[in-house]
Parts: structure tokens; C-alpha cells; sequence
């Protein structure tokens, strides 16, 4: 099986978990996601992530979802905004806040990912990869 966007493959997994309210969710493993999900969890829109061995040599990267007290969903929008398709860059005067500062924008950056808020504390733009809120 080819999938030609891994990125776009692991947030519509974890949209479609948090939907169905199942505890956790495994994807494949790569230093991106793992950067990505590093953020989702210092926001507040994962418990915990770790990696899992599979089989033999091969690891997949286990997501803990996080709920409301009433069991209600955290993450209520997960998108790819930077497709393989089209690219969206952004010039870093004009990364605002995502809904009023609700929602986190992750960046690809000459600093590595990171997010909206870090990208104007550091003045740099990037390639905006998803919008979470």
C-alpha cells in the first residue's frame, strides 16, 4: 500500500478516533509526526504519545486522546492545510491567531516544527501543515 501523505493519514486518524471516543490510536512512525504530536500534547489536545514495537524491527507510535470530564471531544477540528498538491507558506507577519487564540496553527520552520504562538515569539514563517482546535 502507497500513501502518499502520512501526515494527512495520522490527523484524520486521530479526528476519526476522537469521534468514535476510542482511547487511543496507533500510526506509523516518523520524526515529523512525532514533532507534530510533541505539540498537540504541550497545547493540551493529546494525553501522551509513545513508541510501540510492532514485530521485528518495525515501530508504530501509540496516540492517548484526551476527553472532557464528560467524556467530550477535546480536539473538535483536526486539518491539513499544506498538501503535497499545494503548498501554503506564510511570512511571519502574517501568522495571526487560529479562532482568537483557541486554536493552534503547526508550522514547518528553518527552526524545526512548531507552533502559531512560537513562530511569532521567534518571528519566523513557515509552511503551515495543520490547524488544530
Amino acid at each position: 500500500m502507497c500513501m502518499t501523505d502520512p501526515i494527512s493519514d495520522m490527523l484524520t486518524r486521530i479526528r476519526n478516533a476522537s469521534v468514535i471516543k476510542r482511547e487511543s490510536v496507533d500510526v506509523s512512525t516518523s520524526k515529523v509526526k512525532s514533532a507534530i504530536l510533541k505539540i498537540l500534547k504541550e497545547e493540551g489536545y493529546i494525553k501522551d504519545f509513545k513508541e510501540m514495537p510492532v514485530g521485528g524491527d518495525k515501530v508504530s507510535i501509540r496516540i492517548y486522546l484526551k476527553y472532557g470530564p464528560l467524556k467530550q471531544q477535546i480536539i473538535n477540528n483536526i486539518e491539513r492545510v499544506s498538501k503535497s498538491s499545494r503548498r501554503i507558506y506564510k511570512k511571519s507577519e502574517k501568522i495571526g491567531k487560529i479562532f482568537g487564540g483557541i486554536g493552534t496553527a503547526i508550522y514547518s520552520t528553518s527552526r524545526g516544527i512548531i507552533s502559531d504562538r512560537e513562530c511569532r515569539k521567534l518571528k519566523i514563517g513557515g509552511e503551515l501543515i495543520c490547524i488544530v482546535s
